[in-house]
């Protein structure tokens, strides 16, 4: 797979490369660039446009050739072909304006307002880079982020834009953590930065930071799966997405951006006449192939075998009756006479129904937008759903000329059904116990005339053994419940103040109320077991509520400094107050299965109770300076200072300075004969930035109750040393960069390389002598690199007449490396190692986070030959009796000696013993190369386009595969293992059944495979009506699309699918990324959808 996906790759730059070639035998002749600026106004109240278009248009045949946008002053500055050509400018709800430069080098365009056209014209234009606190033009811009348009995704069916953004933005690593409605994803921006910190990048809704990470947020046993940070937006009402990835970028946003920071732009009312937007999208989606599991007959087979090699002795049917097939006894006969396929007995066709109501218009001093999004989403796996009601107000009131208020309220209202689920790791276990089931066993009971029954078929025990190794999947699927509901509404106020022309002062208080409540129930139904088993109807719920405050009071000066010099300053002060309150509940054994609530019950051991409440705060104080020489030389400055809470008075405080700068080569007089080269920058950039802790009050010795009472008294016990030690982790990047455009921006080329690097890393449970009264402790110890590279083409290869054709392609290099790490910290799980299915939990230097530790698999040894230990020539090693010796696992303390068909491993040391000295590196969970690419085609009407995207050399424990494959026990195997060692001379690599002893499926590169893949992410047809149609039907737009995402996907990989989640969900397992525990995969998705404007 990986010389397949590198020839793929090549493919694709060729590809990228042979379409920019296309565009430059499709260019004409340029002339050198001069320079026009100017302003862009309302002509009735002089107000400023922000974000208005300005093109230069040729003054003979009418071609746009390049543009630019408005800043938040209005002001642009144009590079243009000849000063006697045409610019034209327009934005939505003016009359489009085009004027002759007639040699000028400064023009103010005021546009008049008209009610009538609506229609946005399609035009090349720089973009301004929305950076939550400032915008500023593509061009100016000395850091490193990228803009995508919302109106490049809102086709797509995903619920949330982090599933839409996935492979389009290069250095942005997302990853479908299941294909479950509602699940979350997760993102990197260049690299995991923390081990026990977060690695999530903030993320910015309209300048005010979206809370995900809330301390408390585990106490409602949430993890990232269940998390969806970007569900309470809804992508119809997104305008624009951008990413920030070097510290100079996201240094405005201090500790809680030194992850990067996505920030996303809404939409907002303009001035015209009341528009409504509707929009609807429906969806079908199915699971991928499925892993071929054993038949009822294939599987009594292997247990018949399996029992007799571990036992020596057939099994004894008449003590195990599943595997006896006889019809004088018709409980078993029939019960177990089947041949169910469990995982296609929870697997449905999902679907979605999406719809998005939005009124938006405006007058002379007030703007409005109202959008209603409601979602309705049922899963691929029986029993999962989400439910989705949204609404989102904006109000832009102007007091004065030189007053403006703005006020936003967003309300999202969210059910998210999932399965049931029964261990601390939060894993969706009814899919495992799907595919561990035992095959020949009926989803529903037979009654003793061979009758199909409703009723489920779950026997208190059998051969699989007792609660829980005995549930019935699918009734689990239909009966359990564990569902999660939220109300989240977020206000905004903000006040605008132009002091004067340059001078600008904006306040915003913004609040973020949330509740989260969650219910699971296990009814008696769903287990089998009898009404007065404590095991039976298990009640538990939460109740969790969030109140966040932040403000932002910032200073903006933009003084006309003339034409060779540009200044724009800002100072900043922020607060933010996160406070979390909640309790949870559970209960066992309620007298109905139709009491569902948790209440109280007769055996107090059957009754938990907790409750916990917590509260952060932090202040911030940002200057900011950038400076513009000749339109050629610019510098940005900036120094954060940051206190917070979750610190003590030793290190409350932290300061994180950046700078960074960008030369325009070419502007400069020396590059005047490339004409055809319009933009030729290069980038530099230093900043550095904070990581605060997930727990809040590691700075506190904290105490909790005691469970047991002594004398009849109960007491309280420390929980943590007091840690006033405890520092910032500090994250250090550097950053070098170019930007590249040339044919008249139809090629446009973005890279950037960068490193970065974090000290002081947090890190959990470092090992301390038990006489302190403690076993562990938190501290900052350590040092972890991220060092890589980014590249990304945009081109138009075609465009002429009616027809145009874009190419769009990203790649992006990330190496992870742990720098140095702690002696104190506990290296080593070798007891665990002894055992099967156990991968050595570890972090050395020089290796990546995410690395996998384990045995090198072999095969299998063929006969009693094979089993003898030889050394490193191959020689058969003799011991001092002269007898060969024997391959052993774990000498002296288990001493197991390996017999024909058992799995063998590399005995790195020729000690004839395989222990911990043999245990090495196997592989990586990061990827080494991300990206996407793909095709817009457009002819008059009709828009054909494609994506892909693609995650290349990174390594996945096929957990899966390890639990359908190791034939150790009475749980169901997949197709592979038809392929097992029966006999000696038998030459596979697939061990012997051997249930309940021997070690053929230790934690070893058997399980590690090549997680490399290659997606058909979209495919999309749409087609707009065309304008007479409009005209005649007074419509302000009309259109229709047809998308398939994830139509196929190239990859070597044995699992349901390769795409797997980057991080575990259980905190005990945090090194544990990369792991494929048979959750629900992403779906392909067929969606039809139509958009209309009145």
């Amino acid at each position: 797979m990986k010389n397949f996906t590198k020839k793929l790759l090549w493919f694709v730059m060729g590809l990228t490369l042979i379409t920019s070639g296309y565009a430059w035998a499709q260019q004409q002749p340029a002339q050198s660039l001069e320079i026009v600026k100017g302003k862009v106004t309302d002509k009735e109240d002089g107000s400023t446009i922000i974000g208005a278009t300005v093109v230069e248009v040729d003054r003979n045949d009418e071609r746009t050739l390049r543009g630019v946008a408005t800043d938040v002053n209005g002001d642009f500055s144009l590079r243009v072909s000849s000063k006697q050509n045409l610019i034209r400018v327009s934005f939505i709800g003016y009359k489009t304006v085009t004027v002759p430069i007639d040699g000028r080098s400064e023009i103010n365009v005021p546009l008049q307002f008209q009610v009538s056209d609506l229609d946005v014209a399609e035009v090349t234009a720089d973009k301004l880079i929305d950076q939550g606190m400032m915008q500023i033009d593509e061009r100016d811009l000395t850091s490193s982020a990228t803009r995508v348009d919302a109106e490049l995704l809102k086709e797509m069916s995903a619920l949330s834009i982090d599933q839409a953004l996935q492979g389009r933005m290069a250095g942005v690593d997302i990853v479908s953590n299941s294909g479950d409605p509602g699940a979350g994803m997760s993102i990197r921006i260049r690299g995991t930065t923390s081990i026990n910190g977060s690695s999530e990048p903030l993320i910015v809704v309209d300048g005010i930071p979206f809370q995900t990470n809330t301390s408390s947020f585990d106490f409602a046993n949430a993890n990232e799966q269940e998390y969806a940070q970007l569900l309470n937006v809804a992508p119809a009402d997104i305008e624009s997405i951008t990413v920030l990835r070097d510290a100079a970028a996201t240094a405005l946003w201090g500790s809680r951006g030194s992850n990067g920071v996505l920030v996303i732009t809404t939409k907002r009312g303009s001035k015209g006449k009341p528009t409504i937007t509707y929009s609807f999208r429906g969806a079908m989606t199915q699971q991928p192939d499925q892993i071929p599991m054993l038949n009822g007959d294939q599987y009594s087979t292997l247990i018949a075998e399996g029992y007799m090699n571990s036992r020596g002795v057939p099994l004894n049917i008449s003590a195990n009756k599943e595997f006896s097939y006889d019809p004088k006894d018709p409980y078993y006969f029939y019960n177990y006479g089947n041949n169910t396929d469990w995982i296609n007995e929870i697997t449905q066709l999902g679907y979605m129904f999406d719809h998005n109501l939005a009124l938006s218009g405006g007058g002379e001093k007030t703007r409005y937008r109202v959008s209603v999004n409601k979602n309705n989403s049922v899963g691929t796996t029986v029993g999962t759903g989400f439910d989705r009601f949204a609404t989102r107000v904006s109000l832009d009131y102007l007091v004065s000329k030189k007053i403006r208020v703005m006020t936003d309220l967003a309300y999202t209202k969210s059910t998210t059904d999932r399965n049931w689920v029964n261990d601390k790791d939060g894993q969706d276990r009814v899919r495992g116990i799907a595919y561990e089931k035992m095959p020949n066993m009926s989803p529903y009971e037979y009654d003793e005339f061979g009758n199909l029954t409703p009723n489920y078929f779950s026997p208190a025990s059998n051969i699989q053994g007792a609660f829980p190794g005995t549930y019935n999947p699918l009734a689990l699927a239909n009966e359990a419940t564990n569902r999660t509901e939220s109300d989240r509404i977020i206000p905004k106020f903000t006040l605008q103040y132009h002091i004067r022309p340059d001078l600008m002062f904006q306040s915003d208080v913004a609040f973020d109320i949330n509740n989260t409540q969650r219910e699971s129930f296990l009814p008696q139904v769903a287990t089998g077991l009898p009404m007065n088993n404590q095991n039976v109807n298990m009640a538990s719920g939460s109740d969790t509520d969030f109140l966040i405050t932040q403000t932002f009071n910032k200073l903006y000066y933009t003084p006309e400094l003339g034409e060779d010099h540009s200044l724009m300053a800002m100072l900043l002060f922020t607060t933010y107050e996160g406070r979390s309150d909640g309790y949870a509940v559970g209960t066992t054994n309620s007298a109905s299965s139709f009491l569902q609530v948790p209440g109280t019950v007769n055996r107090d051991d059957n009754v938990f109770l907790s409750s916990g409440t917590s509260i952060s705060r932090s202040i911030g104080m940002v200057a900011n300076v950038q400076y513009g020489l000749l339109d050629r030389y610019i510098i940005n400055a900036s120094i954060r200072r940051d206190g917070s809470s979750k610190f003590g008075d030793n290190h409350r405080w932290g300061t994180f300075p950046s700078v960074s700068g960008r030369w325009r080569v070419s502007g400069e007089p020396f590059m005047e004969d490339f004409t055809w080269l319009n933009e030729f920058s290069l980038r530099a950039s230093y900043g550095e930035s904070g990581n605060t802790p997930r727990q809040d009050y590691v700075h506190f010795s904290t105490f909790s109750n005691l469970n047991w009472n002594y004398l009849g008294e109960t007491g309280v016990v420390p929980n943590n040393l007091e840690l006033t030690n405890f520092k910032w982790e500090n994250v250090a990047q550097t950053n070098l960069g170019l930007n590249l455009e040339i044919l008249q921006s139809r090629v446009i080329v973005g890279f950037d390389w960068y490193q970065k690097r974090t000290s002081d890393l947090f890190l959990d449970n470092l090992r301390i002598p038990s006489t302190t009264g403690f076993s562990s402790v938190n501290m900052n110890i350590g040092t972890m690199d991220n060092r890589g590279w980014e590249l990304s083409v945009f081109t138009t290869p075609y465009q002429k007449g009616d027809l145009k054709i874009n190419f769009d392609f990203n790649i992006a290099r990330n190496k992870n490396i742990i720098q140095s790490i702690s002696e104190l910290y506990q290296t080593d799980n070798l007891e665990a190692m002894q055992s099967n299915g156990n991968y050595f939990v570890t972090i050395q230097e020089g290796n990546p986070l995410g690395s996998f530790y384990g045995f090198k698999y072999k095969g299998v040894y063929t006969d009693g030959e094979a089993t003898l230990a030889t050394d490193a020539n191959g020689n058969v090693i003799t011991g001092p009796n002269g007898d060969p010796v024997q391959m052993m696992f774990t000498y002296p303390t288990i001493a197991y000696e390996f017999q024909p068909g058992d799995a063998m491993y590399e005995d790195i040391n020729h000690d004839g013993n395989i222990d911990y000295k043999d245990i090495v590196w196997l592989g990586d969970a990061n990827p080494k190369l991300t990206g996407g690419f793909g095709p817009r085609v457009t002819y008059k009407n009709l828009q054909v386009s494609g994506y892909f995207n693609f995650r290349y050399g990174v390594d996945i424990v096929n957990s899966t595969r390890m639990l359908t494959e190791n034939m150790y026990s009475y749980d169901n195997q997949n197709a592979a293992v038809l392929n097992r060692w029966r006999q000696p001379g038998d030459e596979t690599d697939m061990p012997r059944a051997l249930i309940g002893t021997g070690y053929n499926w230790l934690g070893s590169d058997r399980y590690v495979e090549d997680g490399s893949f290659m997606r058909f992410r979209t495919l999309t047809v749409r087609y707009s009506m065309p304008k007479p149609f409009l005209d005649r039907t007074k419509l302000g737009d009309l259109s229709f699309y047809l998308t398939a995402e994830n139509l196929y996907t190239w990859t070597n990989y044995t699992g349901q699918d390769p795409e797997v989640g980057l991080t575990s969900s259980n905190a005990n397992r945090l090194f544990q990324i990369g792991y494929d525990n048979a959750r629900t995969p992403p779906t392909q998705t067929y969606t039809l959808g139509i958009n209309v404007r009145f």
